[in-house]
């Protein structure tokens, strides 16, 4: 009876976690949109630059250590061993102290070698702006690893929405004012950065807040292991999820300083390799939504195979992996799809402040909207791989994607007449690769194999129909409207109607095909009241 009781909490938390998950990366995307009409393209290149350096030192330090923490605190927690939670919490506070802090160093007194680095020397006041949150974030990630582990994820859950907030409701303001009064756009992305470091002050100060005044005070008899011992364990169960998590962190970076490098070798390019850089990043901010819904539903669906595979339980690990590959099919295909077709009209209606720079990142959408399809299927397969306990495979995937997007970019990208046309291309191809991969992989370690062509046949009909269906209406109603096609509320007005039909098309192409089954919603919130409505068996 505790067991079952115990159950609903579980997921119930599983589902808070998801939720602000869900709410922090769509209000991540959201900052994006009015961030890139304030700051334009060379702005956000200098954005970028300090972001990705800030992504790479982040995973290394808070990728795995703090699932590892999770995991000791989960099994202490679980034997009422409070002695040897809390000395673990301890511990590991030290650890991620030291961590931090080296990390906030190297970006603030290093600034200028880093901007060097990736050749773009206007990002040295951004990364000097975001070094602080490196050391916030890790003590965050130690903290949330801690509550975590015992079952409570609201502390969690409410700190990483206050981080969002904090990161739009000032970084936005502050860049805007600094450039009102004339600052350069350097000046301004740094504003727009210090909003993120701010977030993580507080969202600190808030769980120091709250373990303060939920400290457990339950006397325990349990001798806890040494300090030692438990650094050891913590490392052996972080360190190989965070090199799985660091290597894309990684290889973003570099292919970030190839970009620009291979930009500014083409005589006529080098002075405007920045402005470049930046449209293409309009179009990865607009990709990277789509994976955001798609994440909880990973999350809460992979815990139930991995209990299916402790179990050897072939037929009902077949069955959730199943259910988890045609879900994120059904959300991630057509938005792809959609995003292929319609993503440069998106662009223009959502960045009108900086209408040069979304026209000339059109183009790129055509083959990231398909890229994006490849990304969601890569935080499945990667997630089912940890599940079947081989950590190592997305490492070596993910290397092997890397190394052929920085090949393509130095042939493609560094070719005068294809440019920075040529980073989508080798953006495509690197998650393809990756994806790929794993596929073979997941179906080699599977206890029952997969059958990709039934899972992914029928949403690939449906959204190429779909999308056929958004681009025809799209194009016709601009034919309607007065306007031209540019002008800014008959292509705001088509897209709308556009991206509709695409919906209303596609909801009707999955009911009709039955391409989701009522038990691929079980596992998700409310997925039963939503198999009832669409009438799934």
């Amino acid at each position: 009876m505790s067991k079952q009781s115990k159950k609903p909490s579980f997921l119930g938390g599983a589902a808070v976690l998801a939720a602000a998950v869900a709410i922090v990366k769509v209000i991540g995307a959201v900052y994006k949109i009015p961030f890139g009409n304030i700051v334009g393209s060379q702005g956000q290149t200098y954005f970028n630059v300090a972001y990705n350096i800030y992504n790479v030192l982040l995973t290394i330090s808070t990728a795995g250590l703090p699932l590892a923490i999770s995991k000791l605190t989960s099994q202490a927690h679980a034997q009422g061993r409070e002695n040897q939670k809390r000395k673990i919490f301890r511990t590991a506070i030290w650890l991620f102290f030291v961590l931090g802090l080296a990390g906030s160093a190297l970006m603030y007194f290093g600034a200028a070698q880093l901007a060097e680095l990736i050749h773009e020397p206007l990002g040295f006041w951004p990364i000097r702006a975001l070094a602080p949150a490196v050391f916030c974030v890790c003590l965050l990630a130690c903290m949330r690893g801690y509550t975590q582990g015992q079952g409570n994820m609201t502390p969690t859950a409410i700190s990483q929405v206050l981080e969002a907030l904090c990161k739009v409701c000032i970084g936005l303001p502050l860049a805007w004012y600094l450039l009102k009064m004339g600052m350069g756009l350097d000046i301004g992305a740094a504003g727009a950065i210090f909003g993120v470091t701010v977030g993580t002050m507080l969202s600190m100060l808030f769980l120091i807040a709250y373990l303060a005044t939920h400290r457990d005070r339950t006397p325990s008899l349990d001798t806890p292991e040494s300090s030692g011992a438990i650094m050891r364990q913590v490392l052996a169960i972080g360190v190989p999820i965070t090199l799985s998590n660091s290597a894309m962190s990684i290889i973003t970076l570099v292919d970030t300083s190839n970009v620009l490098g291979r930009l500014q070798t083409i005589p006529e390019l080098a002075d405007s390799a920045a402005t470049l850089f930046g449209q293409y990043q309009f179009g990865m901010n607009l990709i990277n939504l789509p994976p955001s819904f798609v994440f909880p539903v990973t999350m809460s669906l992979i815990p139930f195979a991995a209990a299916a595979i402790t179990r050897k339980d072939a037929v009902e690990a077949d069955r959730i992996v199943s259910s988890a590959f045609r879900i994120v099919a059904v959300l991630a295909i057509p938005a792809g799809v959609g995003l292929s077709v319609l993503g440069g009209s998106a662009l223009l209606m959502l960045y009108p402040a900086q209408y040069t720079d979304a026209l000339a990142a059109g183009p790129h959408m055509r083959w990231l909207g398909i890229a994006c399809i490849f990304i969601c299927l890569m935080n499945l397969t990667n997630a089912i791989l940890q599940t079947y306990g081989k950590e190592h495979l997305p490492i070596i995937t993910v290397i092997i994607g890397g190394i052929t997007k920085i090949i393509l970019n130095y042939v493609l990208v560094g070719n005068p007449a294809i440019n920075i046309h040529g980073a989508p291309i080798s953006t495509l191809c690197c998650y393809a690769v990756i994806v790929m991969l794993n596929l073979a992989f997941v179906w080699k370690y599977s206890l029952k194999k997969p059958h990709y062509l039934q899972l992914f046949a029928k949403p690939v009909l449906a959204s190429v129909l779909m999308g056929g269906a958004a681009w025809a209406v799209h194009g016709l109603t601009l034919r309607v409207l007065t306007g031209g096609e540019y002008a800014y509320g008959a292509n705001a007005l088509a897209t709308i109607i556009g991206i509709g039909a695409g919906v209303v098309v596609y909801a009707i192409l999955v009911i009709a095909l039955q391409i989701l089954r009522a038990e691929d919603l079980r596992s998700i919130p409310h997925g039963e009241k939503l198999a009832a409505l669409l009438h799934l068996k």
